[in-house]
C-alpha cells in the first residue's frame, strides 16, 4: 500500500563538484618574437605569429576563441578573472566621410579625406594606413591603424562602406570555460597604455592599476620594442593594398586584402584577428608567468530525501496508533474479554456446543479455556437429520 510513497522518498541526483585535478590555460606577461629554437628575431615576425595573423583574417567561422591552449582533465572546467598580455582592436564606421563623384545617378569616383579612393567600375577595395575618425584619436595604435574603403559596385552610391580600425597591445581580464571539451573565453575588461608606441626605441610597458589586476599576479606587462616594430611593419605591408572584381576577373594586391573585401562584417573579422594574435602571445613561454589555474568539475551522485513524501505514511501511522489506542480504551471500559483469534472461544461459547469447567461455571478467560481444553475430549457425530455435530464425550 505504501510502496509508491516510500519509493518516492529517496531520489538519486547528480551534482557538479570540484575535481582534485587542476586545469590550466595559457597567459603571458611578455611578448618578444623568437624563432622555433627560442632565439630572438630582430626586425622579423616569428612564423607562429604570422600563422596566427593569417588564421585570424582567413577564419570565416571567426571562432579564434576556441583555439586557445588549455588543459581540462574532466572536459568541464572554468577559470575566473585572470589577466594576460593581449591584442585589442576597435573599429568605427566612417561611411559618412565618403566623398562621391557621380553623374546621372551613377558614381565614377569614391574617396575618403586624406585616405583611400576608388575609381572606375565594378567591386573594389582600397586599404591604407590613415587617420580619419576622431573617435580613434585617443587610442595609441601600437600595432596598426588602417582604413578600408569597399564598394561592391563603384557606380552604385549605396554600396560604398568605409571602416577605420585601430589595433593595439592591451592587458585583458578574462574568464573562460570548457564545456564538453570545447573551450570558450570572454574578455571581461581591457586596459591600454596610450603613451606606448611602436615607434619608441624602448619596450612598450603596460602597468594597469591595482584595481584592474589581481594582486596575486604580476602587474607589469611589456612588449619588446623590436617585436613591436616588426609586427607594425608586417601588418602595415599586409593591410595596405587594393583590388577588385569585374567582368574580366579579380585582382587583389594580397590575400589579406582579398579577405577584407570578402568579409561581410569587417569589425568582427578584425576582432577575430586580435583574438588569434592574443592566443599566440599567450602560448609563447615567456618564463615569467605560468598558466592560469582554474577549477575542473566532475559529476557526483548523491541521495536526496524528499521529506514531503513522508506526510502520508506518517499520517497513516498516527491515525492507526490513535485507532488502536481508542480500541484499547473502549475494550477496557466495556470489560471486553481478550480472546484475540483463538478458536477455543468459539468451542466454549459457540452455538450448539457448550464446554464448561468441572464446576459447571462458564469459562471466560483464554488461559482458563486453554487449560480446560487439555482435559476435554470431543467427537464429531452425525445427527438424525443427517448433519454433523461436534459433541463432548459423555454428553
Amino acid at each position: 500500500m505504501l510502496t509508491p510513497e516510500f519509493t518516492a522518498v529517496v531520489e538519486y541526483k547528480a551534482r557538479s563538484v570540484p575535481s582534485d585535478e587542476a586545469p590550466t590555460i595559457v597567459r603571458s606577461h611578455v611578448y618578444a618574437a623568437r624563432s622555433e629554437e627560442g632565439l630572438p628575431l630582430p626586425s622579423l615576425v616569428d612564423l607562429s605569429m604570422k600563422a596566427a595573423i593569417y588564421n585570424g583574417v582567413f577564419n570565416i567561422k571567426e571562432n579564434a576563441d576556441s583555439g586557445v591552449a588549455h588543459t581540462c582533465p574532466t572536459g568541464r572546467c572554468s577559470w575566473h578573472n585572470f589577466s594576460s598580455l593581449a591584442v585589442c582592436s576597435r573599429c568605427v564606421d566612417i561611411t559618412s566621410y565618403v566623398e562621391m563623384q557621380c553623374a546621372d545617378g551613377k558614381c565614377f569616383s569614391l574617396s575618403l579625406p586624406n585616405g583611400p579612393a576608388l575609381t572606375g567600375s565594378g567591386g573594389q577595395i582600397n586599404s591604407s594606413v590613415s587617420n580619419i575618425s576622431s573617435e580613434l584619436h585617443g587610442i595609441q595604435p601600437s600595432i596598426l591603424r588602417f582604413t578600408s574603403l569597399i564598394s561592391r559596385d563603384v557606380s552604385d552610391p549605396d554600396s560604398a562602406s568605409a571602416t577605420e580600425c585601430s589595433m593595439f597591445y592591451c592587458v585583458g581580464r578574462y574568464s573562460a570555460t570548457v564545456q564538453d571539451g570545447v573551450v570558450s573565453q570572454r574578455m571581461l575588461a581591457a586596459w591600454r597604455n596610450d603613451s606606448a608606441s611602436h615607434e619608441d626605441s624602448f619596450d612598450l610597458i603596460l602597468k594597469p592599476p591595482e584595481s584592474f589586476s589581481d594582486k596575486k599576479e604580476t602587474a607589469v606587462f611589456n612588449v619588446t620594442h623590436v617585436a613591436a616594430a616588426a609586427i607594425n611593419s608586417f601588418m602595415t605591408t599586409k593591410f595596405t593594398g587594393a583590388g577588385g572584381v569585374n567582368n574580366s576577373g579579380s585582382v587583389f594586391s594580397s590575400d589579406i586584402v582579398q579577405a577584407l573585401y570578402d568579409t561581410s562584417n569587417l569589425t568582427r573579422r578584425i576582432d577575430n584577428l586580435a583574438t588569434s594574435m592574443t592566443n599566440n602571445i599567450r602560448e609563447q613561454d615567456d618564463h615569467m608567468s605560468g598558466p592560469a589555474h582554474g577549477t575542473a568539475w566532475t559529476k557526483e551522485t548523491y541521495v536526496h530525501v524528499r521529506w514531503g513524501w513522508f506526510a502520508f505514511p506518517a499520517a497513516l501511522i498516527l491515525v492507526s496508533a490513535l485507532f488502536l489506542l481508542a480500541i484499547i480504551l473502549e475494550t477496557s471500559y466495556r470489560d471486553v474479554l481478550i480472546w484475540k483469534s483463538s478458536n477455543l472461544a468459539l468451542l466454549f461459547h459457540g452455538r450448539g456446543l457448550h464446554l464448561s469447567s468441572p464446576s459447571g461455571q462458564p469459562v471466560s478467560q483464554l488461559s482458563a479455556m486453554t487449560s480446560r481444553a487439555r482435559n476435554i475430549k470431543a467427537e464429531l457425530l452425525q445427527t438424525p437429520e443427517g448433519g454433523w455435530k461436534l459433541t463432548q464425550e459423555g454428553e
